[in-house]
């Protein structure tokens, strides 16, 4: 379930963790980023590396804050506080034990969950029936996503439901995936897939996929063919989800669909051809918050999902740490 902004609670620390950069805020009650704070996620340093940089992060925002929710990388399992798998975007993720490190190293009570579900949990709240269902995507250097069904988010078992980027794609076929499988949808439809099916058509270099989008826009025909293979391969994805879960709102996030209007296009059209007939009306739509919209979901959790530890600054009720044998 989502929650409404609570104008009678003190401040909380909202973190996002990407593989390349921490973002932290201070949140106040009603959803107002009070402060803000970045810096470079050590991903090839370890997890407790990791954990420190959060809490590091954390500090630099913190005034009063009465907990910290934290919408991190990997697959989250939010009920135990754990990262249950990850890719190796960051090094010796999978297995950490999130809340429970961050608690120890802060002493203040921790929420976590997904970063791709957090985010998406803001668009939830802002859904205007509480019963609505939504279907986020967010592609980036991967393909995430989450799923809300009848006004509630879901888990699944080890929190994996929602990571739409593991689902099969026809235009990935045997491409190999980050998750160590074949031909799912990441494998074609990332911001690094994209790039890397322009230098296989091409026979050229490109450092990143922006510098695909401006060989596209300069009428490159190899670029502007696999960036709409990326975002085709997407849109007949997220039609085919939408057919099955019905949502009432499907939104498109993350730093690929800003490469402009021929990606966005080109998804729009293979995600409307795959709709059922009760569905038609429907259209991906970019998320409402921006830049902000991670941290606000992260500072979310901690009204929406289990607190871990004994806290320090709070009077609510928190749940012990979950202590696993993974790292903390």
């Amino acid at each position: 379930m989502t929650a409404a902004p609570d104008p009678g609670a003190g401040p909380v620390i909202g973190l996002d963790l990407g593989g390349t950069k921490i973002a932290a805020a201070l949140v106040g009650p009603d959803g107002t980023v009070l402060r803000r704070h970045t810096r470079p996620t050590p991903a090839r340093a370890g997890a407790r590396a990791v954990l420190d940089a959060l809490a590091g992060a954390a500090r630099e925002v913190d005034d009063g804050a009465r907990a910290i929710g934290v919408a991190a990388a990997g697959v989250v399992d939010p009920r135990g506080g754990v990262v249950t798998s990850a890719t190796d975007a960051i090094t010796g993720w999978a297995g950490t034990a999130l809340a429970a490190g961050l608690h120890e190293r802060t002493g203040l009570p921790v929420a976590c969950d997904n970063d791709v579900r957090a985010t998406a949990a803001t668009e939830l709240a802002a859904l205007p029936h509480p019963d609505a269902s939504l279907l986020y995507v967010a592609v980036g250097t991967g393909v995430g996503g989450a799923v809300a069904v009848d006004g509630r988010m879901l888990h699944g078992s080890a929190g994996i439901a929602g990571h739409l980027g593991h689902v099969p794609s026809p235009e990935a076929a045997d491409l190999p995936c980050t998750c160590g499988r074949r031909g799912h949808l990441e494998a074609i439809a990332s911001g690094p897939a994209i790039t890397a099916l322009y230098e296989r058509l091409s026979g050229r270099p490109a450092a990143r996929l922006q510098e695909v989008a401006e060989r596209a826009g300069a009428g490159d025909a190899d670029a502007r063919r696999a960036i709409t293979t990326g975002a085709r391969a997407t849109g007949r994805a997220t039609g085919g989800l939408a057919n099955a879960l019905g949502p009432h709102r499907v939104v498109v996030g993350g730093g690929v669909p800003h490469i402009g209007d021929l990606y966005w296009s080109a998804l729009t059209d293979a995600f409307t051809a795959e709709l059922m007939a009760p569905l038609r009306h429907l259209r991906p739509v970019p998320p409402r918050l921006g830049a902000d919209a991670a941290v606000r979901g992260a500072a979310l959790l901690t009204r929406t999902e289990p607190l871990h530890g004994t806290p320090a600054r709070h009077t609510g009720r928190a749940v012990p740490p979950h202590t696993p044998g993974g790292p903390a």
